[in-house]
């Protein structure tokens, strides 16, 4: 049943389902992500409501994202996780730890993946002020003090938490946390495919946690 509400001085009007939001793409790309058909929020009843052309743009791009040759499925879905945890966005993280599970992510891989989001905000801050004043020398000359056990031998793997680190970094825009990380991560293998597709992925779930 179709529901109607219009902001004073008539500027908005919003339409929406008691249910679920009637629009193919969105109840695909729910489905494809595992989460309740009955799931709505205002980005994604606005988009809905006017049938915008993203709705099919973001399906593509979460689909294509999850589809790379170079990145397995499980950390794919452990990267979206990272995203989703960096981001504090409750329904994508449910989401992505069941398809992380689903694909052979164990439970220490998946608090793993915590962890390197919530390290990363804190590099990132502290590592991005270094670099705005780098002229002052006090700054860079004093011991970061800061406790990061979390990234020596991840049950992950180095590798891929590495990877992990660097999208999380780029996400937040930390420019000396990326170019650090993107030359630690191809010293544990990884080449410039692969790095490349993961900011991709990253990049595209930043998205999808903004209408979601």
């Amino acid at each position: 049943m179709w529901g109607f509400f219009s902001a004073c001085g008539g500027d908005v009007i919003y339409l929406f389902m008691e249910n679920n939001i009637a629009n193919e793409t969105v109840q695909s790309l729910l489905q494809d992500l595992g989460i309740d058909p009955s799931y709505t929020s205002k980005s994604l009843v606005s988009l809905a409501a006017a049938n915008s052309r993203y709705l099919k743009d973001l399906k593509l791009n979460v689909s294509g994202v999850f589809g790379s040759n170079n990145i397995a499925k499980k950390e794919a879905y452990l990267l979206a996780l990272a995203v989703a945890v960096n981001e504090k966005n409750d329904t994508l993280i449910t989401a992505f730890e069941g398809l992380a599970t689903n694909h052979g992510a164990s439970i220490d891989e998946i608090a793993e993946t915590h962890g390197c989001a919530s390290i990363m905000g804190v590099n990132n801050i502290f590592y991005r002020f270094r670099h705005y004043m780098h002229e002052v020398e006090f700054y860079n000359k004093q011991p970061a003090g800061l406790r990061m056990s979390v990234m020596m031998n991840p049950a992950m793997g180095k590798e891929l938490f590495e990877l992990m680190s660097l999208t999380i970094s780029a996400v937040n825009g930390c420019e000396r946390c990326v170019v650090s990380h993107e030359h630690s991560v191809k010293e544990h293998g990884a080449d410039e495919p692969r790095i490349y597709n993961a900011i991709r992925l990253a990049a595209v779930i930043k998205g999808l946690c903004t209408v979601i």
